[in-house]
């Protein structure tokens, strides 16, 4: 009989929570849509934290009072374990926006036997893109591929913004963008191209500069990164994730 009332307790205490977290999510929900009512909202979870709904919107997190009446964006840090809680979701979120890109709108170096694969957001006259680009091939010889995509920092119409048109609509893209790689004048040419999404999407990911490199767990690298020193953080990647 004891053991029955004590099923019953922990039934009604687990049903109320539930119960609880429902409605809670429903307020935050009711909130957002108020206050932000042009923001897509992906997903409205609890937050590590008691309290709080974590929030994310593309590549962007909030956190909301679960009352929905108040909001926070910033890091939330678990001090004890050392994690940074929201780059862990960060990551998670620009590997399905990278993988929403697709292929089909990067131009990709293949390496022979491919083992890692890596998307870099780069700027045709950028030094240290370029000096990564001069050293492709020993980024295939360690396995990696390389997805390219667009983020010329002077903005849309400028004259890196233009090059980077001409090397999409070029015959053989890669070829082009090696070429506008080593200051080569390409022909100018226009057509349907993506860098505009590539340039919403490095503004997703709050780009400061360029090269940066992400990794396929989502994790993002800034800066220039030798092959081997690349290949060294992939392989801690899988070690550790």
């Amino acid at each position: 009989m004891k053991k029955c009332f004590k099923g019953f307790v922990q039934l009604a205490v687990a049903l109320t929570f539930i119960s609880s977290a429902y409605a809670d999510k429903a307020a935050v929900t009711k909130a957002m849509a108020k206050s932000m009512p042009s923001m897509k909202v992906d997903s409205i979870k609890p937050a590590a934290v008691k309290g709080l709904f974590e929030v994310v919107a593309g590549t962007t997190i909030y956190y909301v009072s679960e009352d929905g009446k108040y909001l926070l964006q910033g890091r939330l840090v678990d001090i004890a374990a050392h994690k940074d809680l929201t780059e862990e979701k960060l990551n998670g979120a620009r590997k399905l926006a990278i993988e929403k890109i697709g292929q089909a709108n990067m131009i990709v170096f293949k390496p022979k036997i491919a083992k890692y694969t890596v998307t870099i957001f780069t700027d045709i006259d950028c030094g240290y893109c370029r000096k990564l680009h001069s050293e492709i091939d020993q980024y295939l010889a360690q396995g990696i591929t390389i997805q390219y995509l667009f983020f010329p920092r002077a903005g849309k119409g400028s004259d890196s913004y233009n090059k980077a048109v001409s090397v999409w609509c070029a015959e053989d893209r890669n070829a082009a963008l090696t070429a506008a790689k080593k200051d080569q004048k390409l022909p100018e040419k226009t057509c349907d191209n993506p860098v505009d999404k590539h340039m919403q999407l490095a503004a997703e990911f709050d780009l400061k500069g360029t090269p940066m490199i992400i990794s396929e767990k989502g994790i993002a690298y800034p800066g220039y990164l030798p092959a081997k020193q690349l290949v060294e953080a992939l392989e801690n990647e899988s070690k550790t994730q």
